[in-house]
């Protein structure tokens, strides 16, 4: 039974992307619905017929006191034991099964389903996010967005079915009910609904800006949080405990101010909220009495009466959170939206089409780049490389050589001027054809939080264990990968590496790094201070795996220990984001310019940065 309500709508049915989604929540919500409309009909049509046979045994109530009132008991069971028999067989048989039917669709075939499709679409549109949109913000507030709005985005779908259209239903019920007894008891009724609907007017106006402004604040503790344990060593390193526990306890106090200010309107709400509902059993309960004294109402629509402000008086309360709440669910899912929503910045053009890489010969036009501030990044860089040359890339910090590797791997879409690989502008093809074609090593080997196993496989998901094994071998990593062990009892390749990979040493995340890049084997090969985290015995090692991966392929190799490039077949020298100086190393020695100077500087091999720039 279950699992036929649990089917009835699948969360990961394919569905037309969109890069730019609806920024508005209702169109959002609605994109995010449609899967689901048949079964939310079903679900409004269910609630409605629920709140009608609660209303119609209020009324039934009534009519049983007026029968026990006008017969004796033998005339009650032989005019309506009928009746009361049916009335019996529905209580315990029909009125559970409706109950029952209504509770499997709202909570087994919508709750359940409604936050995965929403989260699993959500995840989806975030996951094709840029590099560079990644970088402006916390990641710890992204994910704390993409965990925050469906939940609520659920809790305000249940409100809609469980409270919402169930207590308008019922407040036309009863209001028809006490009609139909005496126009006169709807008055009460219709003033009080009046002053409530008012009194909900008030509150959800305040409560959807307040519970975003909450939301909001939530997920800017979350990400300082989170940015505090992501960088928990330089937190100890420095000594900064007491610095990182002010920096999130400003978050924490602005999140405790804005969910007081947000408690306000709740506390308002329920003190108005009872004093309406005292008017209410007073006005109808009051008037009922009255017009039975008089002779206009009978003992049954007394009871009726009674018991149907009652249960007003008990379900507004109720009524009034789940309004609360609905409008606060959705504050939630607007705050997320903020995220979910954004336009994907960075796309493949539509008639995009996957690189044919024949050669591997790269070509830069006249490439300018500045992340839209007018200055550093690239200025005006052209340069070519032949099928399979290897060329290094020397330059102090900030003069532009991270940059001409973000925008090759098109983390970036260039500003001006033009990659070209192979005669194809990267910028016409699409990114996943790009990057499956270029390997790279970077200087931060950042692993996943999974079995080593996993994140060489990364590279190449689809290799065999021999092959898997054989490229750990060639990146000196397998026999420290045999030793290692996790608190779970995992060993070996089924051991998982920590968030980042900090489990491991830097040299040994490299290792594992450079693994991954040698199964992938693609023909354009980027190291991006590939062995700046090895010790000088393993550097020496990896160093022969390097150059062999190197065999055959085209390559760009950024370093500041000179010798590791020093035997490419080119080296081009950036200096603010221009190429200063190109040319093999000999060449560069003679000619007396920066590399020179450089070469000359260098302790052990590293550049100098007595001037080093702000940032790459």
């Amino acid at each position: 039974m279950f699992r036929f309500f649990e089917t009835l709508v699948d969360p990961y049915v394919p569905y037309p992307e969109t890069d730019v989604p609806p920024r508005r929540l209702w169109p959002f919500l609605r994109a995010y619905a449609r899967p689901f409309r048949a079964v939310f009909a079903v679900a409004g049509v269910m609630s409605i017929l629920v709140a009608a046979v609660e209303v119609g045994l209020i009324w039934y109530m009534g009519r049983l006191v007026d029968v026990l009132s006008d017969l004796d008991p033998a005339a009650v069971w032989q005019e309506h034991g009928t009746e009361l028999v049916l009335a019996g067989v529905f209580l315990l048989l029909l009125r559970p099964a409706i109950q029952a039917f209504d509770v499997l669709i709202l909570n087994n075939a919508i709750l359940p389903n409604f936050g995965t499709l929403f989260r699993w679409r959500a995840h989806r549109h975030v996951l094709r996010q840029s590099v560079g949109w990644f970088e402006n913000d916390f990641a710890g507030r992204i994910a704390n967005r993409i965990m925050q709005a469906p939940p609520a985005a659920g809790d305000a779908v249940f409100q809609v079915f469980d409270a919402l259209t169930f207590s308008v239903a019922y407040m036309i019920g009863a209001a028809i009910l006490l009609a139909e007894a005496d126009p006169r008891l709807a008055l009460p009724l219709i003033a009080w609904f009046a002053a409530y609907a008012a009194l909900v007017r008030w509150t959800i106006r305040r409560v959807g800006p307040a519970s975003q402004a909450s939301s909001d604040a939530r997920s800017m503790t979350t990400g300082r949080v989170v940015d505090s344990y992501s960088n928990i060593q330089s937190v100890k390193l420095f000594a900064h405990h007491d610095r990182e526990i002010e920096y999130a306890r400003e978050a924490i106090e602005t999140t405790r101010q804005t969910f007081a200010r947000e408690m306000r309107i709740f506390t308002l709400m329920d003190i108005w909220l009872t004093a309406l509902n005292g008017a209410l059993i007073v006005g109808v309960v009051g008037w009922a009495i009255a017009l039975w004294m008089q002779g206009g109402a009978s003992v049954g629509v007394v009871a009726a009466a009674t018991a149907l402000t009652l249960r007003l008086n008990a379900m507004t309360g109720w009524i009034m959170w789940s309004v609360s709440t609905f409008f606060r669910s959705l504050g939630v899912v607007k705050e997320g939206m903020e995220t979910i929503a954004q336009p994907i910045d960075l796309l493949d053009r539509p008639d995009a089409a996957p690189l044919r890489l024949t050669a591997g010969a790269i070509t830069v036009t006249d490439l300018s780049h500045h992340y839209g501030r007018g200055a550093g990044g690239l200025d005006r860089v052209s340069f070519a490389l032949r099928p399979g040359e290897k060329i290094g890339l020397v330059g102090r910090s900030g003069a532009g050589k991270s940059t001409l590797v973000k925008l090759l791997l098109r983390f970036y879409e260039a500003e001006n001027g033009r990659i070209e690989i192979d005669g194809q502008d990267i910028a016409g093809v699409t990114q996943d054809s790009l990057r499956a074609q270029i390997g790279m090593v970077s200087q931060e080997a950042s692993l996943m939080h999974r079995s080593v196993r996993d994140n060489i496989l990364y590279g190449r998901p689809d290799a065999t264990e021999a092959e898997m094994i054989a490229a750990a071998r060639r990146a000196e990593a397998h026999d420290f990968i045999l030793d290692l062990a996790d608190p779970q009892g995992r060993r070996g390749y089924d051991a998982h590496v920590g968030e980042r990979g900090v489990k491991l040493s830097g040299g040994q995340r490299q290792r594992v790094s450079l693994a991954r890049v040698i199964l992938k084997d693609a023909p354009i090969l980027v190291l991006d201070e590939a062995t700046s985290a090895l010790d000088s015995e393993v550097e020496a090692q990896i160093q022969a795996t390097l150059y062999d991966m190197m065999d055959g392929k085209t390559v760009i190799a950024i370093a500041h220990r000179l010798s590791t490039i020093a035997a490419m077949d080119r080296i081009l020298v950036l200096e603010d984001g221009r190429i200063a100086e190109d040319g093999p190393h000999a060449d560069l020695l003679a000619r007396g310019g920066l590399y020179a100077g450089f070469w000359a500087r260098q302790s052990g091999g590293f550049i100098g940065t007595d001037d080093v720039a702000a940032a790459e």
